[in-house]
């Protein structure tokens, strides 16, 4: 027998190398599918815009932005689907290369720690959630950008981080959050409710698969995520009816 960190093995145990995953993702891990498909759908909506969505969809507006953005009495006149196409929108090529870079750096750390599925569901919450936030505080302002999806990754990151044990990264993600907050509050044309909506969603939603996560049935987690999406899509809808102007 041969003595191993792991305790007394067989001289051919011992010999064998065991692949350790870890329980956390990395930063720019290429176990991130769903990740890289929502960066290459925000850079190509942005194709879209900058070639056929009008004349200054490059340094923010243009035609596709106009039918796509988020602002309550477009939503209230039968257009709900604005909740989701915003967050695939940006309004000009730093806008897009900052949320991008973001999105990258949380998806590649946090998609391969909780699986595609999950990640997802937490993204999309934090996305109606911000949706939801820009309608409530800026309901008449046209408002893009994943950043609330972004934000809510950041909060989910970690509380995850957090729930498993894994408190300097947690600290590294917590100070990602308060640099965030300060240039929120401090930059003018930034939706805070999308931001705070954004946060507060992902976080709920991570608080959901952390509290779910002991029973060891994913299919009950997705389906928690999914009823949330539900309930947030709803209640933005319902927002941007109370929100918007009479008339509409």
């Amino acid at each position: 027998m041969t003595t191993t960190p792991v305790g007394m093995r067989c001289p051919e145990c011992a010999r064998q190398r065991t692949q350790v995953r870890s329980s956390v993702g990395r930063p720019g891990g290429s176990d991130a599918p769903a990740t890289f498909t929502l960066m290459g759908l925000c850079v190509a909506a942005f194709v879209v815009e900058a070639v056929g969505g009008g004349t200054n969809a490059v340094s923010g507006g243009g035609k596709i932005v106009a039918d796509g953005g988020l602002f309550a009495a477009g939503v209230a006149d039968g257009e709900p689907y604005r909740i989701v196409t915003a967050a695939f929108l940006h309004a000009g090529i730093l806008h897009l290369a900052f949320n991008m870079f973001a999105l990258y750096v949380l998806g590649t750390l946090l998609e391969p720690a909780i699986g595609t599925a999950r990640f997802l569901g937490i993204y999309t919450v934090s996305v109606l959630a911000g949706s939801l936030g820009a309608l409530l505080l800026s309901p008449d302002q046209l408002t893009v950008g994943a950043s609330g999806g972004i934000f809510g990754l950041m909060a989910a990151a970690f509380l995850i981080a957090r729930h498993r044990g894994l408190d300097e990264l947690a600290s590294q993600v917590g100070f990602f959050v308060v640099i965030n907050l300060v240039f929120t509050f401090s930059v003018s044309n930034i939706s805070i409710g999308g931001h705070l909506g954004g946060l507060i969603g992902g976080g709920i939603a991570a608080l959901v698969v952390n509290a779910l996560h002991r029973r060891g049935d994913a299919r009950f987690e997705i389906g928690a995520l999914v009823a949330l999406c539900v309930v947030t899509a709803v209640g933005a809808i319902v927002v941007a009816n109370v929100q918007a102007p009479p008339g509409i």
